[in-house]
This record gives structure tokens, C-alpha cells and sequence, in this order.
């Protein structure tokens, strides 16, 4: 039997309670982490590009903690991106940041042209330690 419960960072929950859905929910040994976004805490859009990435990889991070996990504990990223061209090289300066060394997570990154008021978000899969 599969156990699953929900994770929720600290406070960050207007968003959530906005658009109606969990930040994180842990099943056995695997975390599947919410797209998370540059949100600010009364959940509205960081409008400085670079400072949206920054603060959205921040949130991911704060949920991946909230979980009991870490960045090196991802294994699968999915990005969203609304200008796919223009925004890839700021988005991986972060990454290059906040991920410095491999192993790397697989990543797929995909064009949009809509997130709900938001430029960038990131969603993982991560493996809870043990």
C-alpha cells in the first residue's frame, strides 16, 4: 500500500490556497514537487526576470526542504518558460548556481505561452533520503 501526504513549505500558502493545490506531496521514497514559481508571499509575481528565477528556485528549495530533501536529492526537472529564447541563458546562470556540479537531474525544458502571470516556473521529482 502506497502512502502519500502532502507538503507545504512555510509561509507560502496564499498561492496555494489561491489556485487550489499542494506545493509537494510525498509518496514512499519519492517527492513529486509542485511547478514552483518567482512569488512573492502574498503570491503575486517577482516582475524582475532574473529576481523571479532566483526567487523561484528559492521556493523550490524551501519546498524540497519542507520535504525533507535537498537540491542534490533531485533526479527529474521539468521548466516552464514563456520566452523560451530570451530567458534560457538567465535561467541557467541560476541553475548554474543553485546546481554548481553533476551529477546533474535529467531536465526538459518546455515553451509557454501562459503561467498565470508568471515568466518561469520549475517542477521536480526528488528522492527522499534515507
Amino acid at each position: 500500500m502506497n502512502s502519500r501526504d502532502v507538503v507545504f513549505p512555510p509561509d507560502r500558502h496564499a498561492l496555494y490556497e489561491r489556485h487550489r493545490y499542494s506545493p509537494a506531496v510525498r509518496s514512499d521514497d519519492l517527492l513529486f514537487v509542485s511547478g514552483q514559481v518567482g512569488s512573492r508571499a502574498d503570491g503575486s509575481p517577482e516582475p524582475d526576470f532574473e529576481a523571479q528565477v532566483r526567487l523561484a528556485f528559492a521556493n523550490l528549495e524551501a519546498t524540497l526542504q519542507a520535504g525533507g530533501c535537498g537540491l542534490d536529492d533531485i533526479v527529474d526537472v521539468t521548466s516552464f518558460h514563456t520566452d523560451p529564447q530570451s530567458q534560457f541563458d538567465t535561467v541557467l546562470a541560476v541553475k548554474n548556481e543553485v546546481i554548481p556540479q553533476a551529477p546533474y537531474p535529467n531536465w526538459t525544458a518546455i515553451g509557454v505561452n501562459w503561467l498565470a502571470g508568471f515568466d518561469f516556473e520549475i517542477k521536480v521529482i526528488a528522492r527522499i533520503p534515507h
